[in-house]
């Protein structure tokens, strides 16, 4: 099917694509990347009057250790995320999960904004983001504003963000000694929306204690999940098999799933306990210098 007729204009810098944003209201839409918008455009799903392409606006890709964080512009390109030697050693789990985005021809083109501010509920950033406790900076005509993950996502493909803001970098605190994560997605064939997955950043200290532990769910929801629950089931404990166990549990009853042709509600929740399980135990065997791998279940 072919897209409704629209108006394409291709800004030059952020400034430039902020009043257009501003002028011409609910009746535009961002590209950035086009491989979430343009397919809903397709299907007439979507149907904006006018498409701002970012595509024209230099310095918005990158991938940038400095003050204690990592910074993503919001341009890069989920292929640059998914060979970036920095995050393969600082966060192995973001390359590991965005190496499962789409197709190699979806993640050439696909931008880490542009994910993030789809807001899908089975999107591979999502949960990492909630996992790994990003901060998203927003610019807008009023200036800019850093908006925490666990609160950037509201609603089936609602996020914080204005209509007249863009999402312009990702930031995330550099880990601690002794921390490291993972991501498991279950999919019906590879490429595919998660049926569920599950994000987890840890930190424990050399007794085996968690210190700290980011958790997040995908494709149970509406929105990624950040299981704030299980969380404060680990956090403080010696990290043992029935800790683990209970916490994935929690987990589990945290996902909202919405049955459909991917699985029930109750087999969503069942897989969310298994793989929030399996993938503390990666995110453990890393800490512990093994070479344990994530990924497709």
């Amino acid at each position: 099917m072919y897209p409704r007729a629209f108006e394409y204009i291709r800004s030059q810098s952020v400034a430039e694509a902020l009043g257009h944003l501003s002028r011409l209201g609910e009746e535009a839409k961002v590209l950035a990347g086009g491989q979430s918008l343009i397919p809903m455009m397709k299907l007439r799903l979507a149907g904006p009057s006018y498409i701002v392409d970012l595509g024209g606006i230099p310095g918005l890709s990158y991938i940038r250790e400095e003050d204690g964080h990592i910074a993503l512009g919001a341009f890069t390109r989920h292929r640059e995320v998914e060979e970036s030697s920095l995050l393969r050693s600082r966060f192995p789990i973001i390359p590991e999960a965005i190496g499962l985005v789409g197709d190699v021809q979806v993640r050439n083109m696909g931008t880490v904004g542009g994910s993030l501010a789809h807001g899908e509920m089975g999107s591979d950033w999502g949960p990492v983001s909630l996992a790994l406790n990003a901060q998203l900076r927003a610019v807008g005509p009023g200036g800019e504003r850093r908006i925490a993950a666990k609160e950037f996502f509201l609603d089936l493909y609602t996020t914080a963000l204005s209509q007249n803001e863009l999402l312009a970098e990702v930031l995330i605190s550099l880990p601690p000694p002794n921390s490291s994560g993972a991501y498991l997605k279950m999919v019906r064939r590879a490429g595919d929306f998660a049926v569920a997955s599950v994000a987890m950043q840890m930190t424990v200290d050399d007794g085996g204690k968690c210190l700290d532990v980011g958790i997040g769910l995908g494709g149970v929801g509406l929105t990624p999940i950040k299981a704030v629950k299980a969380e404060a089931a680990l956090k403080g404990e010696k990290v043992t098999e029935a800790v683990l166990r209970n916490a994935a549990a929690i987990a589990a009853q945290e996902a909202d799933p919405v049955p459909d042709i991917r699985g029930s509600a109750e087999y969503r929740r069942e897989l969310v306990k298994v793989l929030c399980y399996r993938v503390a135990n990666i995110a453990l065997g890393r800490i512990r210098g093994e070479a344990v791998e994530g990924g497709y279940v």
